[in-house]
C-alpha cells in the first residue's frame, strides 16, 4: 500500500512538472518571405532551388500542402498577419499604393492605405503578456506621407512596425522592396548617392567595411544578436523576420548565382531555371538555419513556435514557375494565393507530418496565442477572421470548425488581374470577376490548375457558393468596386507614370 501511495504519489509531481513546463511561455519565431511561390522549396516539389533547412524545418514539424495567403499581393498580407483579420474587414484590399490605373470599366473603392492604429496587432497583444518583440525587414503597411500631405514618398514613421508595438524595428519602412540588395541598400552612382538613397532609415548609415553585405545575411545577423540579447535577458520573443526576399529586382550573392549557373549547365531541362531567384531563395534558406541555429545553441529549440510561409504566390513568369498551379502574384488563380506554409510547434506537436486542410494567414494570430496559452481579447476575437491551427498541429488529420475561406479583391493589377471574390469550401473554389458577370468553379481536387469550369455542369452548388461569398462580403462591410461612367472602350486601359499608359501584362496560365 505503501508503495502504491508512493508511485501515485510520484505521478501526480510527474504531472504537475509537465504541466509547468508545458506552460512555460513559448518564443515566437515567424519567418514571412515575400513572393515566394507555393512550390519554390525543395520540399513542396522545386526541381532546382534548394532548401535543406526550410526541408529540415518540415521534417520536425507539419507542412501544409493547402497554405494559404490573405491576398493575391503583400501588404494585405501583412495586415491580416498582424491583426488576423481579414483585408477585405480592414480594406487594406491591394499593396501600398496601389497601381495607379486609368480607364478602367470599373472604379476601385476608397481603401485604407495603411494598417490604422484601432487594430490591435500580435506584438501589442503579447506586450500584456511580458513579451518583447522585433520586426526585422518587410513591413509596407505605412501609406507614405503624401497620402495625407502630397509630399511623394516621404516616409510616415507613425505607421512603422514600433508604433503598432514592436520594441525593435530592423529594416521596416513605408517601401515594398530595397533598391538593391548590396549595402548600402541604396540606388546611385556612387557610396555617398546610394548611402541618401537607402530603403533602410532604420538600419545605420554610417556603417563600414560592408561592401559587398547582402541584405538578407544582414538581417539574419541581426536576428541572432538580438536572440542573444533576449535570452540572456531571460525575455519571451517574439521576432518576425520578414523578408524582403524574393521580392524584385532578382540579386543573388555572386557565389550562389555562380552555383546555380553551373547547376543549370550540368541539367538545364529543370520547371525553375532563373539562376538569380534561386540564389535568393538559397539565402532565405540560410537565414532560416542562422536563426534555427542560434535558438538551438541558447537552449530556445524546444520552447519556441516557429512559423514559416509567404505573403501571396510566386512572381510568374519573371521570377519563377508555379507550375502545376495556374497565374501567379497579382492573378486571380491558385498561383496567386496558395503558399508554402511550415509550422512546428514544440511539446506536442506532430513531426514530419502533411496536413491537407486549408490554412490562411489570419490563422497565424489565434495560433500564436493557443500555443502560448494565453486568451485573446473579446475585441479581438469579435473580428478575427482566422482559426487556430493547434488541433491540426496535434493531429495533422483533424478538422477545423470552419467551412470556407474567402478572398476578395476590388482592384486591378499590372499583372492582370481583374477585380475579383473567390471562396473556396471543401475542393470545391468558385470565383467571381467583379463586373463581367462571369463566375467560374473548380474542382480542385482533380483539377488544381484550374482548367476546367464546372459552373454550369454544377448549377446548384455554383448558386451555393455563391450566395455564400456574397453574404461573407456584406457580413464584414467588404468594399466593392463602381462602375466607371468616364470609361471608354476606345482608349488603352493601363497604368499611367508620368503621362504614358503601359497595358497590363497578359495573364500567364
Amino acid at each position: 500500500m505503501k508503495f502504491l501511495k508512493f508511485t501515485l504519489f510520484a505521478a501526480c509531481l510527474s504531472t504537475l512538472s509537465a504541466t509547468l513546463a508545458s506552460g512555460a511561455q513559448k518564443n515566437i519565431v515567424l519567418f514571412f518571405v515575400d513572393d515566394m511561390g507555393w512550390t519554390d522549396l525543395a520540399c513542396t516539389g522545386s526541381d532546382f532551388y534548394e532548401t535543406p533547412n526550410i526541408d529540415a524545418l518540415a521534417e520536425k514539424g507539419v507542412r501544409f500542402t493547402s497554405g494559404y495567403a490573405a491576398c493575391t499581393v503583400c501588404s494585405p498580407s501583412r495586415a491580416a498577419l498582424m491583426t488576423g483579420q481579414s483585408p477585405a474587414r480592414l480594406h487594406v484590399t491591394d499593396f501600398i499604393p496601389g497601381h495607379p490605373f486609368v480607364n478602367t470599366p470599373l472604379t476601385i473603392p476608397e481603401w485604407t492605405q495603411a494598417l490604422e492604429h484601432e487594430h490591435s496587432t500580435i506584438p501589442e497583444l503579447l506586450k500584456e503578456h511580458g513579451y518583447v518583440s522585433a520586426h526585422l525587414g518587410k513591413w509596407h503597411l505605412s501609406h507614405r506621407d503624401g497620402y495625407k500631405t502630397g509630399k511623394e514618398d516621404a516616409p510616415d514613421p507613425d505607421f512603422y512596425p514600433q508604433p503598432h508595438g514592436f520594441d525593435v524595428n530592423i529594416g521596416g519602412c513605408e517601401k515594398g522592396a530595397p533598391p538593391s540588395y548590396f549595402w548600402p541598400y541604396g540606388k546611385g552612382k556612387d557610396l555617398e548617392t546610394k548611402k541618401k538613397n537607402t530603403i533602410f532609415e532604420t538600419l545605420p548609415k554610417d556603417d563600414q567595411d560592408r561592401e559587398g553585405e547582402y541584405l538578407t545575411d544582414r538581417l539574419a545577423d541581426e536576428a541572432v544578436s538580438l536572440i542573444d540579447q533576449f535570452t540572456e535577458e531571460k525575455k519571451p520573443f517574439f521576432i518576425n523576420f520578414s523578408f524582403y526576399n524574393v521580392h524584385t529586382p532578382l540579386m543573388g550573392r555572386p557565389d550562389l548565382v555562380s552555383k546555380y549557373e553551373a547547376k543549370l549547365k550540368a541539367n538545364p531541362n529543370t520547371t525553375h531555371t532563373n539562376v538569380k531567384y534561386a540564389a535568393m531563395v538559397e539565402s532565405v534558406d540560410e537565414a532560416v538555419g542562422k536563426v534555427i541555429a542560434k535558438l538551438e545553441a541558447t537552449g530556445q529549440r524546444d520552447e519556441t513556435l516557429i512559423i514559416f510561409t509567404s505573403d501571396n504566390g510566386g512572381l510568374k513568369p519573371a521570377a519563377t514557375d508555379n507550375t502545376p498551379l495556374r497565374q501567379g502574384k497579382g492573378g486571380i488563380y491558385e498561383g496567386g494565393v496558395r503558399v508554402p506554409l511550415i509550422i512546428d510547434l514544440p511539446g506536442d506537436g506532430a513531426s514530419r507530418a502533411l496536413c491537407h486542410e486549408p490554412a490562411i494567414t489570419m490563422d497565424i494570430l489565434p495560433t500564436i496565442f493557443e500555443a502560448i496559452g494565453k486568451p485573446l481579447p473579446e475585441a479581438v476575437t469579435g473580428v478575427l477572421d482566422g482559426h487556430s491551427l493547434i488541433p491540426l498541429l496535434k493531429d495533422p488529420k483533424a478538422k477545423l470548425e470552419r467551412k470556407s475561406l474567402f478572398w476578395h479583391y476590388p482592384h486591378y493589377h499590372s499583372m492582370g488581374a481583374q477585380p475579383y471574390s473567390a471562396i473556396r469550401s471543401g475542393n470545391w473554389k468558385l470565383i467571381e470577376v467583379i463586373g463581367q458577370n462571369k463566375i467560374e468553379l473548380y474542382d480542385l481536387s482533380s483539377d488544381i490548375h484550374e482548367n476546367n469550369d464546372l459552373a454550369r455542369t454544377y448549377l446548384d452548388k455554383t448558386k451555393e457558393l455563391y450566395f455564400e461569398l456574397a453574404n461573407w462580403r456584406k457580413s464584414i462591410g467588404a468594399q466593392m468596386p463602381s462602375a466607371n461612367p468616364d470609361f471608354d472602350p476606345e482608349k488603352p486601359t493601363g497604368v499611367s507614370r508620368k503621362g504614358n499608359i503601359k497595358a497590363a501584362a497578359p495573364l500567364r496560365d
